[in-house]
């Protein structure tokens, strides 16, 4: 992974360009809404953000907890220097416990015999793992079933494996008019309630991602979850983002080859597209390998224009329609995420196109793709 503060764009043909001010300020906008404390969730390299960096940033911006998915991500986050308290949601191997309980990293507890060996591994090496209960609301995919949770609780009270916090995960927290979130909370609050009376529920309680801090407040409890919110994009395409979110991240190329070809010239693999006319075709290093897929019908920004993508997209190429911006030449910057002039393609725009969501268009974007970080 290149990282970049302090770089000469012009020593480079494509890049990424992260606005870590927008960032520090959508970490205090979900502050600001929801009174609660942030874990940031910066999985899957902060979202192909980067992870360090955008780490950085939301401690900067107020966050308390950063969140990953795997042990791997949390022990590189402490080789970096993070010192924040860090939670992986996901699973952890029990040979990384003793890893865990040196580097202070909470893990996350959704299964009872798994749950069994931790505490083998705590017993032989030592110390005090911290941990979450994670519970299955609605989700279907990991959590504990809501039944066991309290004899779990029970059995845990007093041994090595302190168990701090309880969480859950929404699965539809997105659409605002169903039913599901409303349950899931529900189912959550009987068990929480439960806990209560007999002396059992953890210090803190957390569920609400990035849908559910926009759509659900009941669900804010003690501790929120964004990702995409805090990258400045919108967890639902049908939902416009609030206009106090800001887009953290811009993709830019440059124009490596800007000529004229004449009519009946086939462009890129296959030749699906051929020029009708003389046409003035650019070239673009980026391709799919640095994460931009290869689908027809894409546009960039040329100019302050919007400009077609002909022929195929390929690995580390692709060919550009530049008869509407004559004045366009080699060097010329190009964005494909982003804004130029009075033009904007926001990352929900590229995601649509290519028939997924933001979140995976940002986590597909390659390592070979140098990140600028600004201020």
């Amino acid at each position: 992974m290149i990282y970049l503060t302090i770089v000469d764009i012009n020593t480079y043909s494509t890049w990424l360009e992260i606005d870590l001010n927008a960032l520090k300020q959508n970490v205090a906008e979900v502050i600001k809404m929801t009174g609660t404390d942030v874990m940031a969730v910066i999985k899957a390299n902060g979202y192909g953000h980067g992870m360090r960096p955008i780490a950085q940033a939301c401690v900067a911006g107020g966050a308390t907890w950063c969140g990953v998915a795997r042990i791997e991500e949390a022990l590189a986050l402490r080789r970096a220097g993070i010192s924040t308290r860090i939670l992986v949601l996901g699973f952890t191997p029990a040979s990384k416990i003793p890893e865990a309980i040196e580097h202070n990293i909470t893990v996350a507890l959704f299964n009872a015999e798994l749950a069994q060996t931790y505490l083998e591994y705590v017993r032989i090496h030592g110390g005090n793992l911290r941990a979450h209960v994670k519970v299955e609301t609605g989700m279907g995919r990991l959590g504990m079933p809501v039944e066991v949770v309290t004899p779990f609780l029970r059995a845990l009270k007093n041994s090595p494996i302190q168990v701090e916090g309880i969480f859950t995960h929404f699965a539809r927290a997105d659409e605002p008019n169903s039913d599901s979130t409303p349950n899931q909370i529900r189912i959550f609050n009987t068990l929480l309630n439960e806990l209560d009376s007999q002396g059992l529920k953890p210090e803190i309680v957390h569920a609400a991602n990035s849908a559910a801090i926009l759509n659900f407040p009941a669900s804010y409890y003690d501790l929120v979850r964004p990702g995409d919110l805090i990258m400045g994009m919108a967890p639902d395409s049908a939902q416009p983002l609030p206009p106090q979110y800001k887009p953290t991240l811009t993709w830019k190329a440059r124009l490596i080859s800007v000529r004229n070809f004449p009519a009946g010239q086939g462009i890129s693999y296959g030749s699906t597209y051929v020029t009708r006319k003389e046409e003035r075709i650019g070239v673009i290093p980026i391709g799919y390998g640095d994460g931009f897929r290869r689908v027809d019908n894409q546009q960039v920004l040329v100019g302050g224009k919007r400009v077609n993508i002909v022929g195929r997209v390929c690995m580390d190429q692709c060919m550009l329609q530049l008869d509407d911006v004559p004045d366009a030449k080699i060097g010329d910057e190009v964005v494909l995420i982003g804004k130029q002039g009075s033009e904007f393609i926001s990352v929900d725009e590229v995601a649509q196109r290519w028939g997924t969501i933001n979140y995976e268009v940002v986590c597909g974007l390659a390592e070979r793709l140098p990140r600028i970080y600004g201020e």
